[in-house]
C-alpha cells in the first residue's frame, strides 16, 4: 500500500505497536498501510457511511488482513468500546466535526494515549478544544499533497506547556520550529481571513460587530507574524 503525502504524514505520527482506530476511514488505506508495515498489529477501520464502509471491507479483504483489521459501520468513536483502541487517527474532516466526534464518548477517549489529526479547516477550534480538555499538542507537521497544504497534529494526554492561544490558527509548534512550509501556511490563513473581511465589509452593521473586530485583529496578527519570517 502506497500512501500520498497527506496520509503518510498522519502515519508518521502513529505510535508503534498501538491499536489504532481510524475514524472516517474511507477505503481503509491508512490502517492497511500501518498493518502491512508492521507499525501496528491491529486496527479498527470505522466509517459512518455505508459506501466507504463497504469499500473498506473490500480493501481489507483484498489485502488478506481481515484477521488484523476490523471494519465497523457507525458514527465516530461511538462504534468503539472503552480501551479497545489506544490511538486514534482522524483525517480529512473539518476541525469542528473532529471536536464533535471526540466529545461524543468520553469513556472511549479516556483510554486513548495519542491522536494523529488532520483537520481540513477550523484548526483553531480543534487546538483550543484539545488544550481545554486535557490534551497537549506534542508535534505538528505541514505537507503539500496534490497542490494543497495540509496540517497534521499529534496530541497526547496532559497539560500543554507550549499553549499559546494567539497561535491557535498557525500552530504553536509549527511556529516554534519554523517549519519550512510555515510561510505558505500563514499566507493561506491570511488570504482566508481577508476574504472573510471583504465579505463582512459589504454591510455597515457587520462592520460595527465584535466579530468583524476579531477578524480584523486576526489579519493584523497574521501580517505581523509573516514579517517575522
Amino acid at each position: 500500500m502506497k500512501l500520498g503525502n497527506r496520509l503518510m504524514a498522519v502515519a508518521n505520527f502513529v505510535e508503534k505497536n498501538c491499536v489504532i482506530a481510524d475514524i472516517g476511514t474511507d477505503h481503509a488505506y491508512l490502517p492497511i498501510y500501518l498493518v502491512e508495515e508492521k507499525i501496528v498489529a491491529r486496527a479498527f477501520a470505522c466509517d459512518v457511511h455505508t459506501g466507504p464502509y463497504q469499500a473498506a471491507k473490500q480493501a481489507v479483504k483484498n489485502y488478506l488482513l481481515e484477521d488484523k483489521i476490523e471494519v465497523r459501520l457507525g458514527d465516530g468513536i461511538r462504534v468503539l468500546k472503552p480501551n479497545e483502541a489506544t490511538f486514534l487517527t482522524i483525517a480529512g474532516m473539518g476541525g469542528t466535526t473532529m471536536v464533535e466526534i471526540l466529545s461524543a464518548k468520553p469513556e472511549v477517549l479516556a483510554g486513548v494515549k495519542g491522536m494523529a489529526l488532520q483537520p481540513q479547516n477550523a484548526t483553531s477550534s480543534l487546538r483550543n478544544w484539545l488544550w481545554n480538555n486535557g490534551w497537549r499538542i506534542e508535534d505538528e507537521d505541514l505537507v503539500i499533497d496534490e497542490g494543497r497544504l495540509y496540517e497534521i497534529i499529534l496530541a497526547k494526554p496532559g497539560q500543554d506547556a507550549w499553549r499559546d492561544e494567539s497561535l491557535s490558527d498557525i500552530g504553536t509548534i509549527l511556529w516554534k520550529k519554523r517549519h519550512p512550509l510555515l510561510k505558505n501556511h500563514i499566507q493561506n490563513l491570511l488570504m482566508q481571513s481577508k476574504r472573510i473581511l471583504m465579505a463582512m465589509e459589504k454591510s455597515e452593521d457587520v462592520k460595527q460587530s465584535e466579530k468583524y473586530k476579531i477578524e480584523r485583529n486576526k489579519v493584523k496578527g497574521l501580517e505581523e507574524r509573516l514579517k517575522c519570517l
